[in-house]
């Protein structure tokens, strides 16, 4: 195999990925047209393969970016194809989002792309690598609210209207979650390389711990609240109600009873 032949196949996009997209449309299709028999698996099957097309975003956001930065290790390691399942921590970036996306409504940060730093010069390089995924999520998050604040939602099923609200939650609650600056998450990767040496050093040890420290805090009661607070607001700002995310969430969850408001106010 050629040299050109292997960088083409690196960068080839992956049947997983496809099949993923193909879900997506095709239950995006089903939630808007009606045609499924139980809406809220239409609805839970198109915003979870929706919401793991933009994870295999995120991580592919890093890796290109690394790759014009000076790391050309990522397509040996399969990041250009987006497949999920090159991941370095399939588990953490695919398995455990889509698990709090179901248990929560919360997106959670993934992390699964290894990029050699070694390999890249210049701290701004460094600093856009780590910003490129949760970018992702913001413009992701322009896209599924568009509709919202351009007012373009006349006559379009209240299923399919609800089911966007909530993917576009889940992409704002990943974007800012991902760029709060702990260690551990893009955020603290994108000041890292302005820190000292001595900061980093002493930083290190509780990256790990980084995401966990996060959730922990989301678990006190006050702290949930000034969080989902500041996530309602910025969805206001964007044109979506309270109500379009609380019955996407619900419609969502459909193993649990009917939501009889949601039903009313659809």
């Amino acid at each position: 195999m050629t040299t050109a032949t292997t960088r083409s196949a690196e960068r080839r996009i992956s049947p997983v990925f496809l099949g993923i997209l193909a879900v997506t449309a095709v239950t995006g299709w089903a939630t808007w047209t009606g045609f499924a028999e139980r809406p809220g698996v239409a609805v839970f099957l198109f915003v979870t393969a929706a919401w793991i097309v933009s994870l295999c975003l995120h991580e592919y956001a890093h890796a290109r970016t690394a790759l014009h930065s000076g790391d050309i290790s990522v397509g040996a390691k399969g990041y250009l194809t987006l497949n999920p399942l090159k991941y370095t921590h399939a588990l953490l970036s695919v398995v455990l989002p889509v698990l709090f996306v179901i248990m929560g409504g919360i997106g959670l940060p993934g992390g699964a792309v290894f990029i050699e730093r070694a390999r890249i010069r210049g701290r701004w390089r460094h600093s856009l690598i780590s910003a490129a995924g949760p970018l992702t999520n913001v413009l992701f998050a322009v896209v599924c609210t568009a509709p919202f604040w351009l007012g373009a939602l006349d006559g379009v099923p209240a299923d399919f209207r609800f089911a966007l609200a909530f993917l576009a939650l889940l992409q704002v609650t990943a974007a800012i979650l991902n760029f709060l600056p702990v260690p551990g998450l893009d955020g603290y990767g994108v000041i890292e390389p302005w820190l000292s040496y001595n900061i980093k050093r002493q930083v290190e040890p509780f990256a790990p711990f980084g995401l966990l420290f996060v959730f922990a805090l989301l678990w006190v009661p006050a702290v949930n609240g000034v969080f989902f607070d500041m996530i309602d607001a910025v969805l206001r700002v964007l044109g979506i109600g309270d109500l379009e995310t609380y019955c996407g969430q619900s419609l969502y969850r459909f193993w649990n009873s009917t939501n009889e408001f949601c039903a009313v106010n659809g």
